[in-house]
């Protein structure tokens, strides 16, 4: 039977919608705003200069910058009179034109104020959105969507009619699969510079089709190859050897974008079991945001050659130590996330929480005593059948994979696109 498809594109956000702006509730200033504002008034600059004294003099001691604060009154008075100042409450916005810098002075301030709870809080300003508002799709005759041909390779013909799409796309492909030398195979931080922008410069409902795409079932591993290509993994995913996981994690927390990035994905993809998602925030589109944003920094994941969904960064916990739970713990909130695998898997089959046809309950089991949760287990669909495509060229494009660890690779994915 031929299930029919109306497809219906809706912008990321709709500025006049009132109900949005309610749930959105007070705009905050941005980081950056709020430190010009505060350092044009003599009161508030007087205290946010005493603030960051008081922060320089924690590192520089042995004791803990909490305790040093704690110690000084003129530390305790500034801190609490900034708490009713805009700095407080300040926020940043991804690929915002001084993201950095409004990073810096968030991370800052948070961690004087609030301490240092590397998870407490995301820098990021929320983001009320739905699924629905990126890529709505609406079946006919009532008939759930099922993959019918290879939705990650029409995604990235899809791309090529969108010239900011195309613009933003060419550029990472080329920066990524540019060799610098003959030891080099390219050069990492500019590729992760053009994935970030591809990212975040590109509406999400042209970028999302490639990352987050649906496979036909009589095509799973060529439609999974290419899924996992997409940002490139020989330049921007792997390393000749695997970093340990919290040591990677160590060194995100070093980089301003990187941290904040890693800890917009843990509070916005945080699942929840007893939720309908099997997301604590109910949101599978900021999960989606928050996972895309890692994507061109030193924790970028990428999908794992796994009959199943699952996602990861290019590290392991070997050689943990006494650290192995904790790490372990690291590495599950990527590939046994529910909240992460729902929202991947809801995006495929164009559902969303309360949108559409309900997903069906998958039964989960607690990871530990923590918020971590183990993955769904996933039955496949059983209207696999009667699915009708041409294999060939599908299979000679997914075939790639024995050459992935050479260049040329995404040449051949480019004219695969202008074959099919």
């Amino acid at each position: 039977m031929i299930l029919a498809v109306v497809y219906a594109f809706l912008p990321l956000f709709d500025a006049s919608s009132a109900e949005e702006h309610l749930r959105a509730g007070p705009q905050r200033l941005d980081c950056v705003r709020a430190s010009e504002q505060c350092l044009r008034e003599q009161a508030c600059s007087t205290r946010y200069r005493m603030m960051r004294q008081c922060v320089a003099g924690g590192k520089e001691s042995n004791s803990s910058m909490v305790a040093v604060l704690e110690a000084k009154e003129e530390c305790r008075s500034a801190i609490e009179a900034l708490k009713q100042s805009p700095l407080y409450n300040c926020r940043c916005k991804r690929g915002m034109k001084k993201e950095k810098n409004c990073l810096r002075i968030y991370w800052g301030i948070y961690q004087t104020l609030q301490g240092n709870d590397f998870f407490e809080d995301s820098p990021y300003e929320a983001v009320n959105s739905r699924l629905s508002d990126i890529f709505h799709r609406v079946t006919v005759l009532g008939e759930p969507a099922v993959a019918r041909e290879n939705n990650c390779l029409n995604a990235a013909k899809d791309c090529n009619l969108n010239d900011m799409c195309k613009k933003y796309r060419s550029s990472y492909i080329s920066t990524c699969t540019s060799r610098v030398s003959t030891t080099e195979v390219c050069n990492k931080r500019k590729c992760h510079k053009a994935l970030r922008q591809f990212f975040d410069k590109v509406p999400a409902k042209h970028s999302y089709g490639m990352l987050f795409c649906s496979c036909p079932l009589n095509d799973l591993p060529a439609c999974f190859e290419r899924r996992r290509q997409t940002i490139v993994p020989v330049c921007s995913y792997e390393e000749k050897q695997k970093p340990n996981c919290l040591e990677l994690q160590g060194s995100c927390k070093t980089n301003y974008i990187c941290r904040s990035r890693l800890a917009d994905f843990f509070v916005n993809c945080q699942p929840e079991p007893h939720s309908k998602s099997g997301c604590l925030k109910e949101n599978y589109a900021n999960c989606l945001l928050a996972y895309s944003g890692l994507i061109g920094t030193v924790m970028t994941p990428n999908y794992l050659r796994s009959p199943k969904i699952s996602v990861s960064p290019f590290c392991d916990c070997s050689n943990s130590g006494n650290s192995k739970d904790e790490c372990d713990k690291f590495t599950k909130f990527f590939t046994e996330n529910i909240c992460l695998l729902n929202a991947i898997q809801a995006f495929g089959n164009g559902t969303d929480v309360g949108v559409g046809r309900s997903m069906t309950p998958v039964q989960t089991t607690t990871l530990i005593t923590t918020p971590y949760q183990r993955k769904r287990e996933r039955i496949p669909n059983p209207m696999d059948n009667s699915i009708n495509t041409d294999n060939g060229i599908y299979r000679f494009c997914g075939n790639l994979q024995p050459l992935k660890k050479h260049l040329f690779l995404w040449s051949l994915f480019l004219q695969c696109e202008k074959n099919v």
